[in-house]
């Protein structure tokens, strides 16, 4: 198969016993823990966030091929808790690029594994930049939204990306140098 013809191929497969056929997207399902619990007898909000960056790593990864590190959260938003003994699924999709830099929709699902029904508890934006052995950024595939849903959610990335830019330069000087 010729990947250069193929909207969203990115690298070569991982392994050919085992060939990913869409690269843009990860998914990680696990049931909830007692070790992650906080005070309230919740999931912690914290153990979750790791969650989700480990997840977006894993498709940044897939996706450029390449060690990824984390630039940026945005618009994280907790809807409902996740209990002890839900299964939880997260989803991480690339959807937009930039030349090193990978925008990646998180979203995490979780119910009680015994009705099978799974209900949004999180989602956010996440960036990653793909950088080489000494550190530094380096080139991606770029992604190129076919779908009606990749284009929507390939616009919402850059309109929270403008925002960011937006408050990052409200941030007052002394903040913006880390002297506070």
């Amino acid at each position: 198969m010729n990947t250069a013809a193929v909207p969203n191929a990115a690298p070569a497969p991982l392994s050919a016993d085992a060939p990913i056929t869409d690269r843009s997207e990860t998914t990680f399902r696990f049931l909830a823990e007692p070790t992650s619990v906080n005070f309230g007898g919740k999931v912690h909000g914290g153990a979750l966030m790791k969650w989700m960056d480990e997840t977006a790593y894993a498709c940044a990864a897939v996706w450029s091929g390449r060690y990824c590190v984390t630039v940026s959260v945005g618009n994280i938003r907790f809807r409902r808790p996740i209990l002890v003994g839900n299964l939880v699924e997260l989803r991480a999709r690339v959807v937009a690029t930039g030349r090193t830099s990978m925008h990646l929709h998180i979203s995490v699902h979780a119910g009680d594994p015994k009705s099978g029904v799974l209900q949004q508890t999180t989602d956010c934006l996440m960036v990653f930049v793909a950088v080489d052995e000494q550190g530094k950024p380096v080139p991606v595939p770029p992604f190129v939204p076919v779908t009606e849903e990749q284009k929507r959610l390939a616009r919402y990335a850059m309109d929270v990306k403008d925002a960011l830019d937006a408050i990052v330069e409200l941030k007052p000087e002394e903040v913006a140098a880390g002297k506070v």
